[in-house]
């Protein structure tokens, strides 16, 4: 079992900044792959892959909407794994949930599927107004 622990969402305006910290522990040793999602609110919206990084060989893995302005990087002695967001636009706002992949190989699925996880947050609210 992994445990995670989500921590740094908040309220921003637009183009400001936030930095999301996911801790985790419990069996690290089977994390792979470890990373984020995210749905924004309102009924019917679905969780979306944000970006995730190999925790043995440091690839990262990034949606479209976030690249060139967001980052994923990690502390392996903390296990812990951060999302740096910039210039924030109003459709970041969000639930943002760490995720863990306890399998190195995707099997042709696309990465950002929400069945390729075995462990998830408890999610932090992110809010950008415009």
């Amino acid at each position: 079992q992994v445990q995670l622990v989500e921590s740094g969402g908040g309220s921003v305006q637009a183009g400001g900044s936030l930095r999301l910290s996911c801790a985790a522990s419990g069996n690290t040793d089977s994390i792979y792959w470890m990373g984020w999602f995210r749905q924004p609110p309102g009924p019917g919206n679905v969780r979306e892959g944000v970006a995730v990084i190999s925790t043995r060989g440091g690839s990262a893995l990034y949606a479209d909407s976030v690249k060139g302005r967001f980052t994923i990087s990690q502390d392996n002695a903390k296990n812990t794994v951060y999302l740096q967001m910039n210039s924030l636009k109003p459709e970041d706002t969000s639930v943002y949930y760490c995720v863990v992949r306890s399998d190195q190989w995707f099997y042709g699925r696309r990465w950002s599927e929400v069945t390729n996880y075995d462990y998830w947050g408890q999610g932090t609210p992110v809010t950008v107004s415009s």
